[in-house]
């Protein structure tokens, strides 16, 4: 049997298209519901690629539904069993463009930040740490190598940005500005407590979680939920533990092995994005269903 085709833009007429993200397209059920369809549309540097990563939206949807349930006893998710797929798209050639990759959603308000826990210096933290002995604002020991484990895991929340312009790092402060003392507390300490469950999963199974981000959404009641993606490949920074070594970046079952591509081209890294040669998205898809197995299992 062959492999589904990748899907770059879902489309399902009879309901209301909300918006398309980088990868996710959103779609309006009713005033309670949402369809969130995963594509395998892959961005890097802000930039979407022109070219889809075969079978990476349903790695995406396995896995984050797989944390989703994990995680479910540190805090709500957005999930919602009320109704199921043949409900929603009753026609069976429509539902299978997204089997696999669509799921059904409660319609939450999303809170103005991007919730980014850090667990080893690495990226922009470790340029920001070389350059002021800090990673966004947070004074760390003297004398960290590139991609050491820290003391503690760090909390370094970001604003969202407009599509194509880059999220910008914030302080603890600024979200209490944003969202009151009480709620950016919650989201901080449930952020952590995320990451340190989910890193002690991974390690077992033979992946870091170097880093990673959550986004959090209210009901009308003003409770907090756990919604968009958690602990995937495209919001995390994953490394194979039998490659770690201090001191060195190590390779990567995310997105960084695209980002190692792009960085060799001559690109302004501005849209439009360079086409891919069909090897680089092929060991992408193969990098994202490695951590998939790894995981989760087949």
């Amino acid at each position: 049997m062959n492999a589904p085709a990748a899907l770059y833009e879902s489309s399902l007429p009879h309901l209301k298209l909300l918006g398309r993200g980088k990868v996710r397209d959103m779609y309006e059920i009713d005033d309670k519901h949402l369809l969130i369809v995963t594509s395998d549309r892959m961005s890097a540097f802000d930039v979407i690629m022109p070219d889809p990563i075969p079978g990476k939206g349903r790695v995406l949807t396995r896995v984050s539904n797989f944390w989703f349930e994990k995680m479910a006893d540190v805090i709500p998710n957005h999930l919602s069993d009320d109704l199921a797929l043949a409900d929603v798209i009753p026609d069976p050639d429509l539902r299978a463009q997204v089997e696999g990759r669509a799921i059904i959603v409660k319609r939450l308000k999303p809170l103005p930040v991007e919730a980014i826990v850090r667990g080893y210096l690495i990226g922009s933290g470790w340029k920001d740490y070389q350059s002021s002995g800090s990673v966004c604002g947070i004074e760390l020991p003297v004398g960290l190598q590139q991609a050491q484990q820290l003391p503690q895991p760090i909390y370094t929340p970001s604003s969202k940005a407009e599509m194509g312009t880059h999220d910008e790092n914030i302080s603890f402060a600024e979200t209490v500005a944003l969202m009151g003392e009480e709620l950016a507390s919650k989201v901080r300490d449930a952020s952590l407590r995320l990451y340190t469950t989910a890193a002690e999963y991974a390690r077992e199974r033979g992946i870091i979680i170097a880093d990673t981000k959550f986004e959090f959404g209210l009901d009308e009641n003003g409770k907090l939920y756990l919604i968009d993606e958690a602990l995937t490949p495209d919001s995390s920074r994953f490394w194979p533990v039998e490659h770690y070594q201090v001191g060195v970046s190590p390779p990567s079952f995310d997105k960084q092995y695209l980002r190692d591509y792009l960085e060799t081209l001559d690109w302004n890294k501005t849209a439009p994005g360079p086409k891919l040669p069909e090897e680089v998205s092929r060991k992408c898809a193969e990098k994202y269903r490695e951590a998939e197995l790894k995981l989760i299992g087949n």
